[in-house]
């Protein structure tokens, strides 16, 4: 892969949350996708790791850490062995230049610890505290392990994904992670906002993976009080608007076309050469068309297997239609839209020269985010961020010689 708009890191750089300092506690996904959103806007993400390491940086392509080099960047490395008392106070002195706690260990285990809400309050009363977890920091299901794997399955996703003759399919990403993470950056900004206006002090986020996987399937609990129907699964058709699928083209390639709005559906059928399906009532409404969605996919169908790929989204596109074709990752980072937008871009880095991973998003017109350092190796600023803290030398090399403890 080349060709890529180059990034290069300035420690110096200042993005919209400079000043905001931030501890994480967490492994592997969830809080790492949150922190990374509050890291490429400039934040000062400290991630407190054991001595062994976030277990992120063990999911590794070939042998090399690429997962967390992509959502580690903009982050510090301290390692604390919080087994060892001079780590413990490392921590508190922490906390007290702090302005946000991210952790996800399993629910009560903070308390045990003697880092309870409560605890980092009485030290720092305007801390926001984020606990992810699975399941939520309540519930009968509060102590259950919450892997997102097992969260995708429980909020109804994997029930709807897949074909309705096969086993329901789970996702091959860590989406409910992502979600969550998302979610929560979101969350702690608004209440650094609160904060900041004076609305509250420190505040607490439970933030579990499965409230905002379930959220995506949007109203389905309102569907089934309504009509009592359970909603199943369709393969890449849709419950809700048709035509809407994958379809195979003449040369084996595969599109995705939605027909979601009236419009488009007319046109769709009209660049098929089927208007008639326009006036017939099986298909005159989306209801219609989702009743008799096999009769359409049947249609549009049958049009793209007469059509090389190519040939066949410039005729739907110069017809108006939203089509577009099924991209692998190789597809995507030769195409020219990704190239021109710099959704792809080539960042330095001192394994490889340069490294392409996703550009930091959303695209602030005023106040974009930053490029300030990549992903540390372990431990890489623990001396750095002590002294910060205020810690003396003895005290620091005491840590250090704990760390492999």
């Amino acid at each position: 892969m080349s060709g890529y708009a180059k990034r290069h890191f300035d420690p110096a750089a200042r993005g919209p949350l400079a000043g905001t300092r931030v501890l994480d506690l967490s492994r592997l996904v969830a809080g790492n996708m949150l922190s990374l959103q509050l890291a490429d806007a400039g934040a000062d993400v400290i991630k407190i790791e054991p001595p062994a390491g976030d277990p992120l940086r063990d999911w590794k392509d070939d042998g090399h850490s690429l997962y967390w080099k992509t959502y580690s960047r903009n982050k510090r490395s301290v390692v604390l062995n919080l087994r060892h008392e001079p780590a413990m106070a490392a921590l508190w002195a922490l906390i007290e230049t702090a302005d946000v706690f991210i952790e996800n260990f399993r629910p009560g285990t903070l308390e045990r610890m003697g880092l309870s809400p409560e605890a980092l309050h009485a030290r720092n009363p305007n801390l926001i505290i984020v606990r992810i977890s699975g399941f939520g920091q309540t519930g009968p299901y509060a102590q259950f392990p919450g892997f997102g794997t097992i969260v995708e399955g429980m909020s109804g996703f994997a029930y709807r994904t897949g074909f309705p003759d096969r086993e329901p399919v789970l996702p091959p990403l860590a989406l409910a992670d992502m979600i969550a993470g998302v979610y929560g950056s979101s969350a702690t900004v608004t209440a650094l906002l609160a904060r900041d206006r004076g609305h509250a002090k420190g505040q607490v986020i439970d933030l579990s993976l499965l409230e905002p996987m379930f959220s995506v399937l949007g109203p389905e609990a309102a569907i089934y009080q309504t009509t009592g129907k359970i909603k199943e699964r369709v393969g890449s058709a849709s419950n809700t608007a048709a035509p809407r699928n994958v379809y195979r083209c003449r040369d084996g390639k595969y599109v995705a076309l939605s027909g979601s709005t009236p419009q488009v559906a007319r046109r769709i059928f009209e660049i098929i050469g089927r208007a008639d399906m326009n006036n017939d009532p099986r298909f005159a409404t989306n209801s219609e068309r989702v009743r008799n969605r096999e009769l359409v996919d049947e249609a549009v169908g049958g049009w793209f297997a007469r059509h090389d790929h190519d040939e066949a989204l410039q005729i739907m596109r110069d017809a108006g239609a939203t089509v577009g074709p099924i991209y692998n990752i190789a597809d995507a980072a030769s195409d020219p839209h990704f190239v021109e937008r710099e959704i792809i871009v080539d960042v330095e880095d001192a394994e490889f020269g340069s490294l392409p991973m996703h550009n930091i998003v959303p695209r602030l017109s005023e106040t974009p985010g930053v490029w300030r350092r990549p992903a540390p190796t372990l431990g890489e600023h623990t001396a750095e961020v002590l002294a910060e803290a205020g810690l003396d030398g003895n005290a620091i090399e005491t840590i250090l010689q704990g760390e492999a403890g």
